[in-house]
């Protein structure tokens, strides 16, 4: 293949910028904010999996102190009708026995009650502690979340910004290039990663290795509209003034 050697140096123009094009997917897929926000989802998981277990055991004692509650309500009641009718007039011996056996049993029940609420409030005022705590977690890991969002959002623009104006200026490349030259380039594009790099004082600014004399002087007799490849990796070498034929 020929083209002019002009041309061919504006594959490098082409080439340099598929190489900004190749560093910018890479930096786009390698942002730190990608594992950082895997990491910070997980945390929000893990602190609204635990707010959750602890609204659950608070909800669940709540329950317990309205039980009892209504059970102290429930004996506080039956005591208090016991005492109307034991201190009623017309009550028997018997029934007046009855009853003041019925009051003490109320009295031990109530007593039980009454330290089992104790005992369950202490529990939940325990757990209320935990409850803010674990809502301060979850509001920080949300927190969290929502700057590395933010930042990755930021980057991701500032790549898309850079991107766009990398594509422009290889549209503005394109239409310079005969097709044939073109449709090699992309060719080794494709298949190295590179389609073209320069011959820089007999080294390849592709795979950064030196060519060796025999390359070198096959490479200078060649005419300068010959279109030549690296014998290491194969993309187009544009030999130019600094290329030391």
């Amino acid at each position: 293949m020929k083209a002019d050697p002009a041309l061919q140096r504006r594959l490098l123009d082409l080439a340099e910028v598929d190489a900004e094009l190749t560093r910018l997917a890479h930096r786009r897929r390698t942002l730190p904010e990608h594992d950082q926000l895997i990491e910070a989802e997980k945390a929000v998981r893990t602190a609204k999996d635990k707010l959750v277990e602890v609204e659950t055991g608070a909800g669940d004692l709540d329950r317990d102190i309205r039980r009892i509650e209504r059970d102290v309500e429930g004996v506080r009641a039956r005591t208090e009708r016991d005492n109307q009718m034991l201190g009623g007039a017309g009550i028997g011996a018997k029934q007046a026995t009855d009853l003041q056996h019925e009051l003490e049993t109320l009295a031990r029940r109530q007593g039980i009650l009454e330290d089992e609420q104790l005992e369950i409030m202490e529990q939940r005022e325990a757990l209320g502690v935990d409850l803010e705590h674990s809502r301060g977690e979850l509001a920080a890991a949300e927190q969290k979340l929502l700057e590395i969002t933010e930042r990755r959002d930021s980057a991701i623009a500032d790549i898309d910004a850079t991107e766009g104006g990398r594509r422009r200026a290889r549209e503005e490349v394109l239409p310079a290039l005969p097709v044939d030259l073109l449709t090699a380039y992309e060719k080794r594009r494709e298949q190295r990663g590179v389609g073209a790099a320069p011959l820089l004082q007999r080294r390849c600014q592709a795979c950064r290795l030196e060519l060796d004399r025999t390359a070198i002087s096959e490479l200078r007799g060649a005419p300068a509209d010959d279109v030549v490849h690296c014998e290491e990796c194969g993309v187009i070498l544009v030999r130019t003034k600094e290329s030391g034929l």
